[in-house]
């Protein structure tokens, strides 16, 4: 017996629709909130190669003695440039009803024998002895670059020449050196102390560059660009110094404190910043003699000194541990 409403044949090639997988649809769903785009766009970041010095810095930041090297550094190189406005005393002005004035409300950091503030040549004393360092080691480390990519690219009797020459000044006494010569320095100009510190620290670091760049010339790029007729400064400037910048850095960080701490040293045997100048250096000379009656004239020059350069060394060694983290295994 026949229906009055026949069943419609089933057709194989209806299309029905397909439905959309759990997964995309819950994907569609947080995609479309905060937190979804959130994680999306955290997920790119994380994706995304890190440059060299981005993870430098990454790696730097997690370091607590680059924190305190640079809050330290940071307060005194503030100190040193806007620390005299609110002082009412200049460099060398005396206060003739204050001789040996220990610290007060008057003279922060007490007064010397002839009435001058001792606050206000601090100030100058530390912007002299960073200046100094702050030109001295990038110009020495310049110097290094300079002298022994030029010599480990070319080679020959360059190379013999300026391996004469660097063993020659690393074993010259320098601070003998620096007294024969220092009664000529006397009446010139700082600048010829920074020429002179520039100028007997670079010969370690040259050695360095010119055995990294003579290992460098034989590598596949550089041929390259040597077959193609490039220059020999092109080649050093693009394709050698740069693979040796992370010891350039390095060299140049730790340097300031070697940089100050010479020129507080020939300062202080009288070697160095002349009067009426003054420097870290000078102020701790003049003080050794009272450190027992009159004791800021010493403690407060060498206090700033020690946390100077500890602040620097704190710096220079995070920088290097996080350039090469291999050095800090090293040490350990």
């Amino acid at each position: 017996m026949s229906s009055s409403n026949p069943i419609p044949p089933v057709n194989d090639a209806t299309e029905l629709p397909e439905a959309v997988p759990a997964t995309e649809e819950l994907a569609e769903t947080t995609s479309s909130t905060p937190n979804g785009k959130r994680q999306r766009k955290a997920e790119k970041k994380r994706q995304k190669p890190l440059s060299r010095w981005a993870l430098v810095w990454r790696r730097l930041k997690r370091k607590p003695n680059f924190w305190i090297g640079a809050i330290v550094l940071g307060a005194i190189v503030l100190f040193a440039i806007f620390g005299n406005i609110p002082n009412v005393y200049e460099l060398g002005e005396t206060d003739s009803y204050s001789y040996n004035s220990p610290p007060s409300g008057q003279h922060w950091f007490g007064t010397d024998a002839i009435g001058v503030d001792l606050y206000a040549s601090m100030v100058e004393a530390l912007r002299k002895s960073l200046l100094i360092g702050l030109l001295a080691a990038p110009a020495a480390t310049l110097i290094a670059a300079f002298v022994g990519s030029l010599a480990g690219y070319i080679g020959g009797k360059l190379e013999t020449f300026v391996n004469w020459i660097i063993n020659l000044l690393l074993v010259l006494p320098v601070f003998y050196v620096l007294m024969i010569i220092s009664p000529l320095l006397s009446n010139v100009s700082w600048i010829v102390i920074v020429v002179a510190i520039a100028g007997f620290g670079w010969m370690v670091m040259a050695q360095i560059v010119k055995n990294q760049t003579k290992s460098l010339k034989d590598r596949e790029y550089v041929k390259a660009a040597r077959y193609m007729g490039v220059g020999t400064t092109t080649i050093l400037a693009r394709h050698i110094i740069p693979n040796v910048a992370s010891l350039l850095i390095i060299d140049a960080a730790l340097g300031v404190s070697g940089a100050i701490l010479a020129e507080t040293s020939l300062s202080f045997f009288g070697l160095g910043i002349q009067p009426p100048d003054v420097s870290l250096g000078t102020l701790i000379a003049n003080g050794q003699n009272a450190v027992l009656t009159r004791w800021w004239l010493f403690v407060i020059p060498a206090a700033f000194l020690v946390a100077l350069l500890t602040a620097v060394n704190l710096l220079g060694d995070a920088l290097r541990d996080a350039i090469d983290p291999t050095s800090e295994v090293n040490r350990a």
